[in-house]
């Protein structure tokens, strides 16, 4: 499993026009990726919302800011035209980097027990470094905990 001060495992994954976007595209700036359960619903368009209403501050930190989802690449286009969000969802079908980061686990609903994402934020350093990992992140607050760390 990732921890902090580890290199981050690099991917490619689709972006919602079916681009092919690389961790290792954005070396030479900080990365924050959010892994979160599903376009669309409650608690994923509020953590959405806070990382879109917060862009142009992570702008300022010289920070992009990747969301990743089972979601497709048509799904991930008309979330983002719904909430105008200004930027990169990943489609990861196959849960293979959600498994690689560690996200991807057991979790519980009304006594069924399925395999699923764990809403997790992990904030990558210029030179692909983990500088913080945070596994069930609150979907309200997750873009200004991130800001917060990185002004300190």
């Amino acid at each position: 499993m990732l921890e902090e001060k580890m290199k981050a495992i690099d991917f490619t994954l689709p972006d919602k026009d079916g681009n092919k976007i690389s961790l290792h595209d954005f070396l030479g700036k900080k990365v924050v990726i959010y892994f979160y359960p599903k376009d669309d619903t409650p608690g994923c368009t509020k953590q959405a919302c806070g990382f879109r209403n917060e862009y142009n501050k992570f702008k300022e930190l010289n920070t992009i800011i990747i969301g990743i989802s089972k979601d497709n690449s048509l799904s991930h286009a008309k979330f983002i035209a719904k909430y105008d969000l200004p930027f990169i969802l990943l489609s990861d079908e196959s849960h293979k980097v959600m498994e690689e980061y560690g996200v991807w686990q057991e979790k519980k609903l009304y006594g069924k027990t399925y395999m699923g994402v764990v809403r997790s934020s992990f904030l990558i350093d210029e030179n692909g470094y983990i500088i913080n990992k945070k596994l069930k992140v609150k979907p309200d607050t997750n873009a200004l905990e991130i800001i917060n760390l990185l002004e300190k």
